[in-house]
């Protein structure tokens, strides 16, 4: 039987996002499953799954910020900006409190990142990591990205404790990297935890083995409820549905970005987005020939 739904599965440490949707295959015995933003391997916490006709959300869902736990380590680079990489060069910790807090408010606001070397944006058609593990220079351009939230929230010895708010795009190896570089010591990501991506937290996250454990329909959060969690509401007259149904404008929302269309009876039709003048469906989750 074909199930949709959302899943905010707390991803532990040592899978990668795909071990995970593969994991949430079996499990469930679904093929159509897929993942929003990707946490790497090192990295757990939430991570936003859809099964069925939920994976069309997920391209939306990953745009939008995100919340993070981090440890970041001073003193210390890497190959890989990260704990997992080898050590590129040690120095003398900074452990000023007031110096270090100064640095993570400087790395707020619209900031233009250089991504890790190692990571799964691709150049020339390959994965950036692959040209770093085979011993290529890789240089990637920089990015702009928007860090709202920066807050030093424990210090202890060389290892910083913070608490990041950021939009889609940022790389919290790349924070801890660019933290390091101002303070003039270096430093890598020791630890990370995601806490929330859009509107989904861990408070509605559910481990691997409570999956397995429990009745799957009883954690999945249903479309009608995934959409209306993540974007506006616009309720749609019968007209209006039989008009999505087809992928055909509407008149114009009003509404800025994306927001959700949902029939009389409360069934989420599609994803509606303003252009030119009218709302044109850039998701339909139930079409008529």
């Amino acid at each position: 039987m074909s199930t949709d739904g959302l899943l905010v599965v707390d991803k532990p440490g040592g899978m990668t996002s795909h071990d995970v949707v593969g994991r949430v295959r079996r499990i469930l015995g679904q093929r159509r499953v897929g993942h929003a933003g990707t946490l790497d391997p090192m990295a757990t916490g939430v991570l936003v799954v859809g099964i069925g006709r939920v994976t069309r959300l997920l391209g939306h869902l990953a745009l939008g910020d995100k919340d993070y736990d981090a440890v970041i380590r001073l003193g210390t680079t890497t190959t890989t900006d990260d704990a997992e990489g080898e050590v590129l060069a040690a120095a003398e910790p900074v452990t000023d409190p007031a110096a270090i807090a100064v640095a993570a408010r400087g790395l707020t606001g619209t900031l233009s990142q250089v991504p890790p070397a190692y990571s799964a944006i691709k150049v020339d058609g390959q994965r950036s990591y692959a040209r770093a593990r085979a011993g290529e220079r890789v240089e990637l351009a920089a990015r702009t990205v928007t860090v709202v939230r920066f807050d030093v929230t424990g210090i202890d010895g060389a290892d910083v404790s913070a608490s990041v708010t950021c939009s889609s795009g940022t790389y919290i190896r790349s924070l801890a990297r660019d933290l390091g570089a101002v303070l003039g010591c270096g430093a890598h990501l020791a630890a990370l935890r995601r806490t929330r991506v859009g509107p989904f937290g861990l408070d509605r996250a559910v481990t691997l083995p409570a999956l397995g454990a429990e009745a799957p329909e009883r954690l999945l959060i249903t479309l009608a409820d995934a959409v209306g969690a993540a974007f506006p509401r616009r309720d749609l007259d019968e007209d209006e549905t039989a008009r999505i149904g087809f992928g055909r404008p509407l008149k114009p929302s009003g509404a800025d970005g994306v927001h959700g269309a949902f029939a009389p009876d409360g069934r989420a039709l599609a994803l509606l987005a303003d252009r030119d003048g009218r709302a044109v469906p850039v998701v339909v989750f139930e079409a008529r020939g």
